[in-house]
């Protein structure tokens, strides 16, 4: 009898063992990460209609919206004469080499007889030009202002004798820029842009405009209506569209060849933000340069008036915007939201893709922890808002991690 108490006793000890490192070996288990089952939400394109853009019947045209990307374009992206719009390379490539400063008059250039001898040489083909003399001095700012507001042509030449020493060593480097800018339908045969064999496409120069509005010196003369320097005096700004519909630059351009060009930016505010506008309109018809360049500015402010009237900032995704669960195994759940609107700037029709990021949630939760990221692209421009959890999710109980059967 006393034999059988002890074997029943033994018994109980070793169940008692097992039960104890079986309850430890249970509450010891890892416990599972809490689940999200999320959607994004369903959006292709920005609501509303396409705008209507009105283009011009010939010619080229191209029109980008900073930071967003590409608002249309039009005609054939091909190699055309451009005419004094290549001045703009000119003044890229000089201020590449001698950057000035807001306000800073720059290094000092002096003419020479071979910039006097080009100045009468071309007088009789017509050529926009100011008059130089022998000893003039000129700062490189007052240089920039005779090649950018009254398209000195003759200017152009002296600025790539001053930069590479000689015009065709200055021609090389300004062909050796577009390429490194990506300007595949650019060559150029001038500094000035009275050869018809510098030629250029709408998109190229938009490419160029971007990267030379950059500079402060640049975007500071181009703005100017007028400006003083030696010998001429007051000079005048050939671009007539300054300070109309936002424009604040860049430059004009018309030969035969070209027909009537304008390379511009605008800037102008759209509900909170400021937003800037670069364009091109190429080879508009016309007579004469009066006339090919008025037609010009009709074509760019319908594109820009179009432009403005399609621009706006879209909540694409509001505050609140429930994204789906995150459940435990251990039967808690909240809601996952989209903690703050996310607005893009673009225009109706816009593709836009959406993504959603999202991080471990853990065995716990607390409310408003951070869950991950949802994405909005609409072109160039991407806008994030965080995911969060609307409530909390306690850690599992230990009688849950004891009786758990996963």
């Amino acid at each position: 009898m006393r034999r059988r108490g002890i074997l029943l006793l033994g018994i109980v000890g070793l169940l008692s063992g097992m039960l104890a490192l079986g309850s430890g070996l249970q509450l010891a288990r890892d416990v599972p990460a809490i689940g999200m089952q999320l959607a994004a939400p369903a959006l292709t394109a920005l609501p509303g209609a396409a705008p209507v853009i009105p283009w011009p019947t010939e010619g080229q045209a191209v029109l980008n919206v900073a930071g967003v990307g590409r608002f249309g374009s039009f005609g054939e992206a091909k190699s055309t004469p451009i005419g004094s719009v290549a001045k703009v390379m000119t003044a890229y490539v000089v201020l590449k080499k001698y950057p000035l400063g807001v306000g800073e008059p720059g290094p000092k250039i002096t003419i020479t007889q071979a910039d006097v001898n080009d100045f009468k040489a071309r007088i009789p083909s017509g050529q926009s030009l100011v008059e130089v003399r022998v000893n003039e001095v000129l700062t490189l700012r007052q240089a920039l202002q005779a090649l950018m507001l009254p398209s000195a042509n003759n200017i152009a030449q002296t600025l790539g004798r001053f930069h590479s020493g000689t015009p065709a060593a200055f021609v090389a480097q300004l062909n050796a820029t577009a390429t490194e800018l990506g300007m595949t339908n650019t060559r150029y045969a001038d500094a000035a842009g009275f050869d018809p064999d510098t030629v250029s496409s709408a998109a190229d120069q938009v490419i160029l405009a971007e990267k030379v509005m950059a500079m402060p010196a640049f975007a500071e003369i181009v703005a100017l209506k007028s400006a003083s320097i030696p010998v001429v005096g007051t000079i005048k700004n050939y671009n007539d569209l300054l300070g109309v519909d936002g424009v604040i630059g860049i430059k004009t351009g018309s030969t035969d060849q070209a027909g009537g060009n304008l390379l511009f930016a605008a800037r102008y505010p759209v509900g909170t933000r400021e937003v800037t506008v670069y364009g091109a309109v190429f080879n508009q018809p016309g007579r004469d340069t009066p006339s090919q360049l008025a037609a010009t500015n009709t074509a760019v402010r319908k594109l820009l008036g179009a432009l403005r009237s399609a621009l706006q900032i879209f909540t694409v995704v509001a505050a609140g915007t429930d994204l789906g669960p995150a459940t435990s195994a251990w039967k808690q759940s909240t809601r996952v939201k989209v903690a703050t609107a996310v607005e893009v700037l673009g225009w109706p029709g816009m593709p836009v893709t959406v993504s959603l990021q999202t991080v471990s949630a853990g065995t716990q939760l607390t409310a408003g922890q951070v869950l991950g990221v949802v994405t909005i692209t609409a072109g160039e421009a991407t806008a994030t808002a965080d995911l969060h959890a609307e409530g909390a999710i306690a850690e599992a109980t230990p009688w849950w991690r004891l009786t758990r059967t996963t």
